[in-house]
């Protein structure tokens, strides 16, 4: 017999601990070297734990939902078992609690995975099958009720714990007020237009708007540094770097990965790694490292419709940009009534650290960017 250890893989510095989401792999089971076994789950990410060795499952240590620190053992791998023929899975066993869930929804045994010592089935097993034997949630719920006034109660994600914990924390310890502006998208648009096929033939990205609008903030936090500034106990540090978080949603909820260096980007550079970022928050595949950091954000609500709105401070960042949904409106042009294309931005700013003067000037420098390109090139 030659036994393998499964182990929680080596968590970050920031991440105490993670939550087993669904084993994808019952007692008795044969795997493969290097399949994936299980998702862990920490405040930031979701991690896969391959296989050390090929063999059988012979116990799984932590069930699902359990919680977990690095290098914590959660399962045995034994390299020279052959395993159970799948006929054995009839035979499967229940705890008490279990089988009793089981009869109310009406589910054979025989179709839970069983996640307990020896294949046994938890409760918390019971409570996620469903009549076909597949399981409705990653974590256990509570039983919805029948009636005229169902309810399910579900647990937190880690990430929406953490996400929770962050805006509260965000809202008590910084002093946040808004700034509004109004920007004229019409010279952005027609330079996308124009160039947007172009574009697309040489550097294989399509031309979006995101890019400019992280090239203007930018632009604007190189004028304004407390922008991109942060507030470290009585201390203000200013960085000498431009980091930019792109607030994403993902199937977990919002995330926020980090462009490095944008000073140092142009548009293309900038289109391929939110694309990039787009596909991994999908599937689930940002790292920490790309989650970690970040030295201003933008937030942007007008892929869902919103015309306007306040966005909140991600500490220990002082400022963030929120950014909406571009409208054909009336403006007032020389005396004029014309339609342009307008965008509402909003800043959100820590008053700590900076004032309205430095907030409302950034936001400005923001929208001549956006309303003048050429700006962007010229460093005006």
């Amino acid at each position: 017999m030659a036994i393998f250890e499964v182990k929680v893989p080596q968590l970050s510095e920031s991440v105490a601990e993670a939550t087993l989401l669904q084993w994808k792999k019952k007692v008795g089971d044969a795997v493969g070297q290097d399949e994936i076994l299980i998702d862990i789950e920490t405040d930031k990410v979701v991690l896969e734990v391959p296989a050390p060795s090929a063999g059988v499952l012979t116990e799984i240590v932590v069930a699902n939902g359990g919680t977990v620190v690095a290098e914590q053992l959660i399962a045995k791998i034994d390299s020279t078992a052959v395993a159970a023929a799948p006929a054995a899975k009839a035979g499967a066993t229940a705890a008490p609690s279990a089988a009793k869930i089981l009869a109310e929804k009406g589910v054979d045994a025989g179709q839970v995975a069983g996640s307990g010592r020896d294949g046994r089935i938890t409760k918390g097993d019971a409570l996620n099958a469903s009549a076909g034997g597949a399981k409705s949630v990653a974590l256990p719920s509570a039983p919805i009720p029948t009636g005229d006034r169902p309810e399910e109660r579900v647990p937190m994600s880690r990430l929406r714990a953490r996400i929770a914990e962050r805006l509260l924390e965000s809202q008590a310890n910084n002093a946040i007020l808004t700034t509004f502006n109004e920007v004229n998208m019409g010279p952005v648009i027609a330079l996308r237009n124009k160039y947007k096929d172009q574009f697309e033939k040489t550097h294989g990205v399509k031309l979006g708007f995101m890019s400019f609008f992280v090239k203007a903030a930018t632009h604007a936090l190189k004028k304004f540094p407390l922008l991109n500034a942060s507030v470290d106990g009585n201390d203000i540090v200013y960085h000498g770097y431009f980091d930019i978080g792109i607030a994403v949603s993902s199937p977990r909820g919002l995330v926020v990965p980090i462009l490095r260096d944008v000073d140092q980007m142009n548009l293309a550079d900038i289109e391929k790694k939110i694309a990039e970022f787009g596909v991994k928050a999908r599937e689930g595949k940002l790292s920490i490292e790309e989650l970690t950091g970040g030295t201003f954000s933008i937030s942007n609500g007008g892929v869902f419709g919103s015309m306007l709105s306040t966005p909140i401070i991600n500490p220990p960042q002082s400022a963030i940009l929120g950014i909406h949904a571009t409208k054909d409106r009336a403006v007032v042009e020389n005396g004029q009534v014309v339609v342009r294309p307008i965008n509402y931005l909003a800043l959100s700013y820590d008053h700590r650290i900076i004032d309205g003067r430095e907030a409302v000037l950034g936001l400005v420098a923001m929208k001549d960017a956006l309303e003048d390109p050429s700006r962007l090139l010229l460093d005006l």
